[in-house]
């Protein structure tokens, strides 16, 4: 071949490879997060992921799927499709051998796609809520001249903030407009509503209509936020999220006292508090220093979880279902992810391996609490005279001690009684049992070990205990049952648990202590030890005797002020090592494990300690990509019925995708940087949007286009809260309560729903206006929740609820025409109906607007008229039922059928709907 052929043909070659270069650069990209990763967790990963990697090979980390598999081969060859183990076995059409195994075949399309991801790099990415949070561009609207305010545009015109920019952004590229503003009195409902829970009066709407002055709908927004309601409606939801209930679960479901946890709720959200120290103080309010009683009651948070009562339980075993629990939902509530599956193996679908669940339930597992039926710990509340003496002896510790730590113990025990050993750990019984599987007890000649106690400088034993038997006498043994003595006392004479103080000798080093009872004249009965703890003398204090404040203190340790279950960490002795579980199995303990957060997402700062407290610090750091996200879109579906992400439980990538992404992301950004954190400030832009304020009416062509509002070219229309619909019918009729705070209560409910078999646990109808309480105070029993808010899905809160699913059944009409609270709503409804016209269709149309703050259609006003009239027909004909109905012997048929009509209205669609 002659040379100029050679140079020619050459060039020809770099040509072509250069116009191959060139036009790949106008290539579509392929995505891996929208394209590939779906595909993959779909097709492949269940066989070749966390759970199962069969041929030792998964697609689930990039590492993993760029190494060989089992055969040596590359599964994925970045660069080379042809190359490429997993396109061959993709396309083959041996069933045996063609991948998925035992599976339908990839579409074409799905394979070609996968070909060129690969030939294209096989860049690998991942999912968007792990990545960081960057702010986003605001998308422009409107035209360039009416940007600079020489031309009108309906776009600017409709806008009120960032939201609607990127509402439009989403609805023009869709070929839809927006709806225009609700009427002000559905908005003012509406907005009352989402967040007060509660409908506005005739007089706020008429307020409202009346005032024209540019920022009218702002100043109202101002109002209710500033409303003392705006805190119970939002602590309303909190109480989902933290499985609050007034009982312990499980089979006896036996009661708690934790509502001082609701009542902190309820006040943080109406100080706004900031939602980063909202999550500090709940997951280690206990850890911050010296900390309040208000930062101890948030960590109630993880005391709502269930213990187990029942006799014959491990408590063992339900302590570490507690701090699996607390695992869970903190990750539920704060980072909206499944990792819950993670406790048994690797993450299917996320990047989540199985020894990161350990090393995060290690944060946990230090924690105080250890499934008593005492519910220790606690926090006690002493008053009057008590109160006097806790003062009394915090002031001559202050005296005595120079150094504010051991002031701080002290008073930690006075308050809190802890550190302390609970019985149930005491070994080697002889003639012992754990009675009831509780507390340990012991019978004549019965003997117990404490082990491995550090006895420097503590030389007072202080020790909760009690019995029945009769002179009998107790004695502390060291090192072995016949060892040396160190105490020999007689026990309680009063038959009830005691609380008492005993001055031990002068002792260093650890030493196993061993109990011993001597009990001759009644041998079979029992003694009972709750805890035992070991602590230094008080200052100036007899060594070897108790001294008058030794004396102070039993007499306070020894009274039963009100207390509610909180969060304390063990530390030195009462420290615990973390274990990876065999298969999630708590019996089976692999290799241990240190506190630590997932590889996947942002480290811990080097400062954080590894505690609860470096952990909630972490959660709340601009950093983390999840904790904002995920709290914008809870409160995005709050108002709006859905989340940008549907999936509220899930923002992985089992998920469904954000319907708008960047807007998300502004939103948090916001939420953490301009907001604050702050609450308040998060939900007045949000319903300042035109967005929000759209009218909720749709036309047949945009509900086919769009018929769960994805694309929010309407506003929300969406049924109400359990909680709400219960809340309106009182509030309506002029029955609710402004009562805030306190114990729980209990409404008229359908007889016969509580079975107490255990406690005989009677449902005690509460009096005078605690029957009118909003719902979030009504007594939550878990095993037989109040039976209207069940119908109306509220959950049962066994466990972390993150969205309530709306259903929509017969039950819930039945509910509102016969449940005693909405047929004494319609009763009060009639009588001011009654008063407020002359005829029927005047007295209906009243009450409709007392309601839904506007007239009633005429059609319906006609339905409802002749429902009047046939009802009074019939009691005019039956005056006794009448008089049942109204449980008044004074009943007329007109009222009695006001009353009917009343109660129908109260259950219409409409008015159990925010629209």
């Amino acid at each position: 071949m002659k040379p100029q052929l050679l140079v020619v043909g050459g060039l020809a070659v770099v040509v072509a490879l250069t116009l191959s270069s060139f036009l790949g650069i106008f290539e579509d990209k392929v995505d891996f997060n929208t394209q590939i990763k779906p595909l993959l967790n779909k097709n492949c990963i269940a066989c070749h992921g966390g759970v199962k990697k069969a041929s030792n090979y998964s697609l689930l980390f990039k590492h993993e799927a760029l190494a060989p598999a089992k055969s040596g081969k590359h599964a994925i060859v970045p660069g080379d499709a042809d190359a490429s183990e997993l396109i061959r076995r993709l396309t083959l059409t041996d069933p045996e051998e063609r991948m998925p195994l035992d599976a339908p075949p990839l579409k074409p399309e799905e394979i070609e796609l996968l070909r060129k991801w690969i030939d294209q790099g096989a860049e690998w990415g991942d999912h968007w809520a792990y990545q960081p949070v960057e702010k986003p561009d605001v998308p422009q609207i409107g035209t360039f001249w009416s940007r600079l305010g020489l031309t009108e545009n309906d776009e600017l015109q409709w806008a009120k903030n960032e939201i609607d920019h990127f509402v439009l952004d989403k609805l023009n590229a869709e070929g839809l407009k927006p709806s225009p503003e609700a009427d002000r009195a559905t908005l003012l409902r509406r907005v009352s509503l989402d967040l007060t829970g509660l409908p506005p009066t005739e007089q706020e709407v008429a307020d409202f209509v009346a005032d024209q002055s540019p920022n009218a709908y702002e100043k109202v927004v101002d109002r209710l936020l500033a409303s003392p309601a705006y805190g119970e409606r939002w602590t309303g939801m909190w109480l989902d999220l933290a499985r609050y209930a007034d009982t312990k679960g499980y089979e006896r479901d036996p009661g708690r006292t934790i509502w001082r946890y609701r009542d902190w709720l309820i006040k943080a959200f109406n100080q706004d508090k900031p939602f980063d120290q909202f999550t500090v103080e709940q997951l280690a309010g206990d850890l911050l220093p010296n900390p309040s009683d208000d930062q101890l009651v948030a960590t109630g948070f993880h005391r709502n979880t269930m213990t187990n009562d029942e006799g014959g339980t491990q408590d063992e075993e339900f302590r570490v279902a507690a701090v699996i629990d607390r695992v869970n939902t903190t990750w539920d509530v704060w980072q909206g992810t499944t990792f819950s599956c993670v406790q048994c193996h690797s993450h299917p679908y996320d990047p989540f391996v199985n020894d990161e669940y350990y090393k995060y339930l290690a944060f946990f597992n230090n924690s105080r609490d250890e499934d008593v039926t005492t519910e220790t710990p606690t926090l006690r509340f002493y008053k009057t005279e008590d109160s006097l003496k806790v003062a009394e002896l915090h002031g001559w510790l202050k005296n005595r001690l120079r150094q504010p730590q051991p002031v701080q113990d002290w008073m930690r025990f006075v308050r809190i009684i802890e550190p302390k050993i609970n019985s149930h750990d005491f070994d080697q019984y002889v003639n012992a049992s754990l009675l009831d599987a509780k507390f340990f007890g012991m019978q004549d000649a019965g003997s117990g070990r404490i082990k491995n106690i550090d006895l420097t400088g503590k030389n007072r034993l202080i020790m909760q205990w009690g019995t029945k038997a009769k002179n009998c006498v107790l004695t502390l043994h060291q090192d072995r049952i016949d060892g040396p003595v160190l105490l020999t006392v007689p026990t309680p004479t009063n038959g009830r648990d005691t609380t008492m103080i005993f001055a031990l000798p002068a002792v260093s080093g650890r030493h196993d202590l061993y109990l011993t009872l001597h009990s001759p004249e009644t041998p079979k009965d029992w003694v009972q030890i709750k805890w035992v703890s070991f602590q230094p003398a008080l200052p100036d204090q007899p060594l070897t005797q108790l001294g008058e404040m030794d004396l102070k203190l039993l007499a306070i340790l020894n009274t039963r002020p009100e207390s509610t279950p909180i969060m304390q960490e063990g530390t030195g002795d009462l420290a615990r090592k973390t274990h990876v579980f065999q298969r999630g199995n708590w019996l089976v303990k692999g290799k241990e494990v240190k506190p630590d957060v997932p590889k996947s997402l942002p480290p811990m700062a080097k400062e954080l300690p590894k505690n609860r407290l470096g952990l909630a610090k972490w959660m709340v750091s601009r950093e983390q990509p999840l904790t904002a996200r995920v709290a914008v879109n809870r409160f995005w579906e709050q108002l709006f019925g859905t989340g940008i992400v549907e999936t509220v439980e899930d923002v992985g990538t089992q998920g469904l995708p954000p319907t708008h992404r960047e807007l998300l992301d502004w939103l948090a950004v916001e939420f953490m940087e301009t907001d604050q954190w702050h609450v308040k400030k998060l939900l007045k832009r949000l319903v300042l949007s035109a967005t929000y304020r759209q009218r909720s009416d749709v036309s047949p062509e945009l509900l086919a286009k769009d018929p769960f509002n994805k694309l929010l070219a309407r506003g929300p229309r969406v049924r109400l809260a359990a909680e709400q619909v219960r809340d309106q019918a009182l509030a309506v009729t002029g029955l609710l309560s402004k009562k805030m705070y306190g114990r729980s209560v209990m409404p008229p409910q359908p007889d016969g729903i509580w079975q107490s078999p255990y406690s005989g646990e009677k449902w005690l109808l509460s009096e005078g206006e605690d029957r009118y309480r909003r719902a979030l105070y009504t007594y939550w029993k878990r095993t037989a929740p109040y039976p209207s808010m069940i119908t109306f899905d509220s959950p049962s809160r066994e466990f972390c609820q993150l969205r309530r699913l709306r259903t929509n059944t017969p039950l819930q009409a039945l509910v509102t025409l016969n449940d005693p609270v909405y047929v004494e709503a319609a009763q009060r409804l009639a009588e001011t109906m009654k008063g407020r016209g002359t005829t029927p269709e005047q007295q209906i149309q009243s009450g409709f607007r007392l309601i839904m703050l506007r007239d009633l259609a005429p059609k319906k006003l006609a339905v409802l008229t002749k429902l009047y009239r046939s009802t009074q027909t019939y009691y005019q004909q039956h005056p006794d039922e009448a008089k049942k109905l109204l449980a008044c012997d004074e009943a007329t048929p007109q009222l009695a059928a006001l009353t009917v009509t009343a109660n129908t209205m109260l259950n219409l669609d409409e008015v159990i709907t925010k629209e």
